[in-house]
């Protein structure tokens, strides 16, 4: 039996849906030992420990809250700190965190201060003795790397989606405390958090995403895609390389190798060929749609289900679907 440590990330006062995630994967690691307790680390400006109950609702048996007006913004040199050192008074057997922007950037933080191993974008995981066996994809997604992690604390980050958050109800306990270091005195200050796309879904958050490749043929045609990303009400639009490389869509909406690497509910993808780079930030996905009018495009082998046809005459006849089906309820 071993306790267990998360880290749940928040974004404006809010939390994110990989904090979710993060926690109950931090349960079941909690469970496999044995009925270990879960504790959930959730910083931020005051009035974040109004939150703390949803993260009970996943899991957590307690929430270590930690506000402070110097972590309104993402403040790493502090959270890393406060981590580590949460951490290491825990005597925790291992500690999850996000594959996220947020999370790349403090897990190696935490493992350098504690002097452990850390396991990056880690997509499943189970306990075999003393050792955390991961799986890490690895070039591209060709190949799924095991790694053991043997030490203590045993540090991963877990990919986006990669687990669905699961919900495990307890009645969580709320500790209050402390940043380790000062935020007022870090070397590196964060003055603003600017979220790119306004007041659209990001594409790391969204349960639907639509995405477009160069077979809709220019940039106007992507009003297709967000016609149909406004159908289901709930999905975001995302686009392959060549498509933002082309000025077509903005970089922050590319999915693949060098962008995005996304695992939401359902991936639509429209006009896209599936080379190997774009297969590998998409992959993971719980459904695959796809439509292209070359029988062999490389997409349909990782589709679950596919059209073949005119992504362009398709795609009105399918957002009329889609706004009929969602009237019916």
């Amino acid at each position: 039996m071993a306790n267990t440590f998360a880290f749940a990330e928040s974004r404006g006062g809010a939390l994110r849906r990989v904090a979710f995630e993060a926690v109950s994967a931090a349960r079941a690691l909690a469970d496999a030992s044995g009925g270990g307790e879960v504790h959930a680390m959730l910083a931020g400006a005051p009035g974040i420990a109004s939150l703390a109950g949803e993260l009970g609702k996943y899991g957590a048996d307690m929430v270590i809250v930690v506000e402070h007006a110097g972590l309104a913004n993402a403040n790493v040199e502090a959270l890393a700190a406060t981590a580590a050192a949460r951490i290491k008074a825990g005597g925790y057997r291992a500690a999850i965190f996000s594959a996220s922007a947020q999370g790349r950037d403090l897990a190696p933080r935490v493992a350098a201060q504690l002097g452990v191993s850390m396991a990056a974008d880690v997509t499943a995981f189970e306990l075999a003795g003393d050792a955390l066996v991961v799986k890490h994809p690895a070039y591209a997604g060709k190949v799924i790397a095991t790694l053991n992690l043997t030490g203590s604390p045993a540090i991963a980050t877990l990919r986006p989606g990669a687990r669905s958050a699961v919900e495990a109800a307890r009645a969580a306990r709320v500790e209050s405390a402390q940043p380790a270091s000062d935020p007022g005195a870090s070397k590196l200050v964060v003055k603003e958090m600017i979220v790119g796309g306004g007041t659209k879904l990001d594409i790391g958050d969204a349960p639907v995403i639509v995405s477009g490749g160069r077979g809709l043929k220019s940039a106007e045609n992507f009003k297709l895609v967000e016609d149909l990303a406004a159908a289901f009400g709930n999905a975001a639009v995302g686009a392959t390389r060549a498509v933002t490389d082309d000025g077509w869509r903005p970089h922050s909406d590319q999915i693949g190798q060098t962008g995005r690497q996304v695992s939401p509910e359902l991936y639509v993808a429209l006009g896209i060929s599936g080379a190997i780079q774009h297969i590998a930030g998409m992959r993971n996905s719980r459904t695959i749609v796809a439509i292209n009018k070359d029988k062999e495009a490389p997409i349909f082998k990782v589709a679950d289900y596919g059209i073949v046809g005119d992504v362009i005459e398709i795609l009105p006849v399918l957002t009329a679907a889609v706004k009929e089906a969602r009237a019916k309820g």
